[in-house]
């Protein structure tokens, strides 16, 4: 039987003054509701009511759900595809441009079925993944003959042996939030750089679609971040944040997705109009971008 957490506290900050905010649905897998709840302490938004870490993967099983499966059926994930091979040069080069390492040690949290990883091996980098899906680790192994591993080892590694720390679209999904980020401080070496990639709520194309935003996608994401509640997780965990840098396709990617929800049916149109208004607001300011990537170092 699945268990389910409930919190009566903000599991960023801990706050009591926890609120309803929103009902959004799981197009992906079940169909079923969830509640979205806003912390008025830290303004983190979180998924309530989630099923626990044993429980989730039944939510996960979907073959529409390319970063696992690496699907390339239909038009948005055959774009996502095409997209994904720029973005994996860009990020390999902010990687390096921020470690100010050429050939250093990464570990990659959630590495999906490997191809970030993959690219910092081509780069010269020396990479430890760490994937919690068996499917996507078989992908990963059979395409790319990468060996990823357990998140549980994660709390195995040597003190001060990264340069770099990279989660892509991740720690929206990690039970253990102040867990992990607690063992990124012990691992990561003195100047290394942890880099966090989520979406984000309070970009244009989030509050365009409102319950029908794609990237609330519960209950597989457990968190939904602001530049701020991110700011203070990481002031919490002894990090500080130097970049925020912008991730301009995803708003294209989310808005796509979000109009299927929205209308039962894809609007291509529209979907690149919405994806254009969000990036015009956060062309700006990158903390209004749909998706933040915090270059964070140690205090």
């Amino acid at each position: 039987m699945a268990s389910i957490i409930t919190y009566q506290q903000c599991p960023c900050c801990g706050s009591n003054n926890i609120k309803p905010q929103l009902v959004a649905k799981d197009y992906t897998v079940s169909n079923q509701s969830f509640d979205i709840w806003h912390c008025h302490n830290c303004t983190l938004r979180f998924t309530q009511n989630v099923p626990d870490e044993t429980s989730i993967g039944a939510y996960y099983q979907s073959t529409n759900y390319v970063s696992h499966s690496d699907t390339q059926e239909g038009l948005i994930n055959k774009l996502y595809h095409k997209v994904r091979k720029k973005t994996l040069i860009q990020k390999s080069e902010l990687i390096i441009d921020a470690s100010k390492v050429a050939n250093g040690v990464l570990l990659d949290v959630g590495s999906g079925t490997g191809a970030f990883a993959q690219t910092m091996i081509e780069a010269g980098w020396k990479v430890t993944g760490l994937e919690p899906d068996d499917t996507a680790r078989t992908v990963a192994l059979n395409k790319f003959g990468l060996q990823l591993d357990d998140p549980k080892t994660l709390f195995d590694l040597t003190e001060n042996t990264f340069d770099a720390i990279t989660m892509w679209h991740v720690l929206e999904h990690v039970h253990n939030l102040h867990g992990y980020l607690e063992q990124y401080q012990k691992i990561l070496k003195p100047e290394g750089k942890l880099v966090i990639a989520v979406p984000n709520y309070t970009s244009s194309d989030a509050t365009s679609y409102q319950e029908y935003w794609a990237a609330y996608d519960v209950p597989r994401h457990l968190y939904h971040f602001s530049p701020e509640s991110m700011t203070k997780l990481a002031a919490l965990k002894g990090f500080k944040i130097e970049a925020y840098n912008p991730m301009w396709y995803d708003s294209f990617y989310v808005s796509m997705l979000s109009e299927q929800y929205k209308n039962g049916k894809g609007n291509l149109p529209k979907a690149v109009i919405n994806g254009l208004l969000s990036n015009l607001k956060a062309s700006k300011d990158n903390k209004l971008c749909s998706s933040v990537i915090y270059v964070m170092a140690k205090v």
